[in-house]
């Protein structure tokens, strides 16, 4: 099975190497901001950009004299800036540091989930279009219900799928906000102008008010769209699942030739791919209950989200990025048994056709309740009997006193099942 993982890409964002370099594009950029207003001098910012630079190994040796991992990173960098470091930090807290590079973060990770999101959207609806007039049966509490097709199974996948994406670029842009806004968020010691340029030039919204941070409801609300991601991935997974056991097999996951299903028994085929999938969900699903909890903070900030974050955030996304590519691979290697689809439909003589044998009769003139008992009960003694529903109606006088056999074979006709199906993919797919 070949699938293709941006994840290296998601990894290398949340990497530490990559967590000061976004740092140091927050101080840089305000830099840049106070340089634009005319309170620093273009040249010795512009020479401030090009010496600026970090040691991973330094920040961690002054970190374990320090305690505090921002001031380790400044300190740091002035090292390498000699009397321009005037420049760096000016009238800023941590927090406007560590949650605006935050932000970039997110966004850079959210890029990459949308073109995810995008590619296995395409290709729901390259194999939706393919099984468009693929017979299947659907199901309600897992039992027989009528006939409908692959195709529109996949069309409610792909309806899904397109509307979370939506829900994510809404939660990608709530949480695409900035703060540089000093101790407690007053502007005491900087300019809102600052915040304003420098979330501009970092392709940020400057939060509308900032408590020392970005009040965490926006990082909640974000990790919440990744849980229903993750969760609509579970139900397509979990549906994959259910239809590729032996007793059913209308789809299998692609199984490569070198592949082994099990060490004891060599038939083993399992799903194994999409059982990943759904205990991944779990996962995700309780990251973004970790992210509720960090709404509670005490006053205007403390750090008990930050440990959290650092854990949850690289996670889901490294996740949700992983899953979407698994999720992709399956759909592009799925096996669709449609012979056996077929098959199913016709289990016990066709009983999956008792409605409209049942509107037939009430239509011939008996009372529903009368039409259904007559109905039920040839239905039923095919199911209990492994027997035949469609012999039973023609050797039943009482349903032959109102139907002819010309047209109990007329009720066996899929196509009245199917006349719809054209509307249902100009909604979906156009």
């Amino acid at each position: 099975m070949i699938e293709r993982y941006s994840r290296e890409e998601m990894k290398k964002i949340w990497d530490l190497e990559s967590k000061f370099q976004y740092y140091l594009n927050v101080e840089i950029a305000v830099c840049e901001a106070y340089s634009e207003i005319g309170d620093f001098p273009k040249n010795d910012i512009e020479e401030l950009k090009k010496r600026a630079k970090f040691d991973l190994k330094r920040i961690d040796e002054i970190e374990g004299e320090v305690k505090h991992d921002v001031i380790a990173f400044l300190t740091c960098v002035n090292e390498s800036l000699g009397d321009l470091a005037k420049y760096m930090h000016v009238g800023m807290t941590s927090s406007d540091v560590i949650d605006t590079a935050f932000a970039l973060q997110i966004q850079d990770s959210g890029k990459i989930i949308l073109n995810d999101l995008d590619e296995v959207i395409q290709s729901l609806k390259d194999l939706a279009k393919k099984h468009k007039n693929t017979v299947c049966i659907g199901r309600s509490h897992g039992v027989h219900a009528e006939v409908m097709t692959f195709g529109i199974k996949l069309c409610s996948w792909i309806d899904i799928l397109e509307r979370q994406r939506g829900n994510f670029i809404h939660a990608l842009e709530q949480i695409r906000v900035g703060q540089i806004s000093g101790p407690v968020g007053t502007y005491s010691n900087i300019s809102p102008e600052i915040e304003k340029i420098t979330c501009k030039n970092l392709g940020l919204k400057p939060a509308r008010i900032s408590t020392q941070i970005i009040a965490r409801d926006y990082h909640a609300y974000f990790m919440q769209s990744l849980a229903l991601i993750a969760s609509v991935i579970e139900q397509f997974a979990t549906e994959i699942r259910h239809l590729q056991r032996t007793e059913v097999l209308e789809v299998e996951e692609g199984f490569g030739k070198n592949q082994k299903g099990s060490s004891a028994m060599p038939h083993k085929k399992n799903p194994v791919l999409s059982e990943n999938l759904c205990g991944l969900a779990r996962v995700v699903r309780a990251n973004s209950i970790a992210s509720m909890e960090d709404i509670v903070l005490w006053h205007e900030r403390d750090i008990s989200h930050s440990s959290t974050e650092r854990i949850i955030f690289p996670d889901s996304l490294i996740l949700v990025d992983f899953m979407l590519n698994r999720l992709n691979g399956i759909v592009q290697n799925l096996v669709v048994h449609e012979k056996n689809m077929l098959k199913n439909t016709c289990k016990f003589g066709g009983i999956v056709f008792s409605q409209r044998v049942l509107l037939k009769l009430v239509e011939k003139g008996l009372t529903r309740e009368d039409a259904y008992r007559l109905v039920q009960r040839n239905a039923l003694d095919a199911f209990e009997n492994d027997g035949d529903f469609r012999k039973n109606l023609i050797t039943d006088e009482e349903i032959t006193k109102y139907l002819t056999p010309v047209e109990i074979d007329e009720i066996f006709e899929k196509k009245e099942f199917l006349k719809n199906v054209g509307e249902i993919y100009k909604r979906v797919l156009e």
